[in-house]
């Protein structure tokens, strides 16, 4: 499989970056109700910290991974996330 794709041509691999663009921005706005909830509803019931936290330390390792195989998609998407996950985390200590 990993042949296949240093075969892709640089237009194949741009098209490739561009979904991988589009499928960051889906989840980060998935992500955004959450955090209003937290923040402007001060709703904390059923949020789960444990979870949170784990997302926020996989998204460390998953910005890492984007650095070493020089993933702007992967990077970028995550940094966003991490940040979100961090809202996520700080409203539920603050608010609970």
């Amino acid at each position: 499989m990993v042949r296949y794709f240093r075969k892709l041509s640089k237009k194949r691999i741009s098209v490739v970056d561009d979904f991988g663009y589009i499928a960051s921005a889906i989840g980060l706005i998935m992500t955004i109700p959450q955090v209003l909830t937290i923040w402007v509803d001060k709703k904390t019931d059923g949020v789960s910290a444990i979870t949170w936290i784990s997302y926020s330390i996989l998204g460390i390792f998953w910005i890492y991974y984007g650095i070493v195989h020089k993933a702007k998609p992967i990077i970028f998407g995550n940094i966003v996330g991490l940040l979100l996950n961090i809202a996520v985390v700080v409203g539920l200590l603050l608010i609970r």
